[in-house]
């Protein structure tokens, strides 16, 4: 198999969580592992002026949250990680899902103060869809959260996966005193207000020998026994295949912002994580190993640096090798295509490169060719399955406050809904836009970018629909009909093709009750036709 060795030593994962767990605090404690950075960044203080490395654009160090999904690469032990941090609030859902689908694996942070949260089974919901491998790492055990055991019993059963713990705490909160690595016989010990390091660990194959009550108290280590037997007696030793299959979730404890538990984390992930897999396509299954490159956009960016106006669509490489200054058959335009300055990613820190392998995360220049979706080969005329638009579930009317503006505003709208921030819809026979989302933030994220990016000024009227919804039909005429009657209803994707726009659930259900032959659709996908 060709590049066989490159293709081995790469890991590709998203960290995913619930907003506040601590995704982005934990993406840094990894890139510092790595090298990749010498300081943390901090999002908790707007005082602080350091912000979070993965939060580039300046509304997410305004408001501390991450709104767009950042791709880092590093080297840790000659493995070399494509880690994505993805949004965890639910408004931009849509974002972190179609990231899901650029993965091999993903790690899930829980809160151990909350527990399992709405987004968490979103997310979650998501990864089983494609059996995507799951490690779960418990973080806050420094501060006082929900018992271990019951904590185990929740995520179990609310997220319908079953857990391996390959580390254990010793209590929580005030009284954390670390945690006992099952797979290393490492006893992990906790100091408050330090950072983790390697002379905190003790060798104990032995959890009987009395050094476990010196360092950590007699009932403590009466406790962690009698936790350690029951859990070695329940879950025995990890079976790798398992989790690899999505079956079963290796869990860890730590605090991420004290820097402690990551590195077995990070350990256990590069020797268990699953190397860049085999992919669908409306052809074949395409595999790392095949000759040809072959890859998918994912996400598109537009003005990842303000002052140079640039987009960069960020392609998986699924097989062969990507090389700089070759042409490539862009599938959906029949055309070619070649890329003098692909870039790989640290955040806001852009390096030029002259090769990648699959697994590999590329930013390529974009002057407006590319789509999420989009697919490169080498002569192929296949396209990668499986990266939808969602139906939004808000909608607002866009009302351009600056008439001198409106082609900044025309050009900001396709460029911001290109990226999938939001989706465009003009009304049918007229000119009205129409901007649908998953969630208000995102209306805030685009009103803040037309403004900051493009100097257009514009006001959201909501308008009062509760799903889009593609609409096909194997008779043209019946569809002519439809939309004609329903035309107030209707409106055009930025692609072209029908939606109706259905003012409530009772509604949706009527029409399509009232009209047996046309087909409404959830997602967009079922409009991308072989070619």
């Amino acid at each position: 198999m060709k590049y066989q060795s490159e293709i081995e030593r790469r890991r590709t994962f998203a960290i995913i969580s619930h907003p506040d767990a601590g995704k982005t605090t934990l993406t840094e404690k990894l890139l510092l592992f790595g090298g990749a950075i010498q300081t943390a960044g901090a999002v908790k203080s707007n005082k602080i002026k350091k912000y979070a490395t993965s939060d580039f654009m300046e509304i997410e160090r305004q408001r501390g949250i991450s709104v767009a999904t950042s791709v880092m690469t590093f080297e840790y032990k000659g493995t070399l990680i494509n880690l994505l941090d993805t949004p965890g609030h639910k408004d931009f859902a849509e974002d972190t899902y179609r990231t899901l689908t650029a993965v091999d694996s993903v790690i899930l942070v829980i809160d151990s103060v909350n527990g399992v949260e709405e987004q968490t089974r979103r997310l979650m919901e998501v990864c089983r869809m494609r059996d995507t491998p799951v490690i779960v790492f418990i973080n806050k055990l420094d501060r006082d959260g929900k018992n271990r055991f019951d904590l185990l019993e929740e995520i179990e059963k609310e997220l319908k996966i079953s857990l391996h713990p390959m580390t254990w705490p010793i209590n929580s909160g005030k009284e954390f005193k670390g945690v006992y690595d099952l797979f290393d016989k490492d006893l992990l010990l906790f100091t408050p207000n330090t950072k983790a390091s390697e002379e905190d660990a003790l060798r104990i194959s032995d959890l009987r020998t009395p050094l476990l009550d010196e360092k950590i108290g007699e009932k403590d280590a009466a406790i962690l026994r009698e936790d350690i037997e029951l859990v070695e007696g329940v879950h025995g030793e990890l079976n790798v295949n398992d989790y690899l299959a999505g079956k079963v979730a290796p869990l860890f404890f730590g605090s991420a912002i004290n820097n402690f538990g990551v590195k077995e984390l990070l350990e256990t992930f590069i020797r268990i994580a699953p190397s860049p897999q085999c992919r669908p396509t409306s052809e074949r299954e395409v595999c790392p190993g095949d000759e040809k490159l072959s890859g998918f956009v994912f996400k598109i960016h537009a003005n990842l640096d303000p002052k140079h106006r640039d987009r960069i669509a960020f392609m998986r490489v699924c097989s062969g090798k990507f090389e700089r200054n070759k042409y490539y058959h862009h599938v959906r335009l029949d055309k070619e295509i070649r890329f003098s300055n692909p870039y790989s990613f640290l955040a806001r820190q852009k390096d030029i490169i002259s090769e990648a392998y699959p697994g590999d995360v590329v930013g390529l220049f974009d002057t407006g060719n590319f789509k999420i979706g989009d697919t490169l080969t080498e002569g192929d005329r296949f396209y990668f399955t499986g990266i939808p638009s969602f139906s939004p579930e808000i909608f607002k009317e866009v009302v351009n406050k600056d008439p001198m503006k409106t082609k900044q505003l025309e050009k900001g709208l396709l460029q911001l809904t290109d990226e999938g921030v939001a989706q465009l819809f003009t009304q049918f026979g007229g000119n009205k836009k129409i901007i649908g989302c998953v969630g208000e933030l995102q209306f805030e994220v685009i009103q803040y970018r037309l403004l900051h990016e493009y100097g257009a000024s514009l006001q959201f009227n909501t308008l009062p629909f509760y799903k889009a919804c593609w609409i096909t039909s194997s008779d043209p005429q019946k569809l002519h009909e439809f939309t004609r009657f329903k035309s107030a209803n209707i409106a055009n994707d930025k692609d072209g093709h029908l939606v109706y726009l259905a003012q409530s659930e009772w509604f949706l259900n009527t029409e399509r009750n009232n009209n047996p032959e046309i087909e409404f659709h959830f997602t967009s996908e079922i409009h991308k036709e072989a070619v």
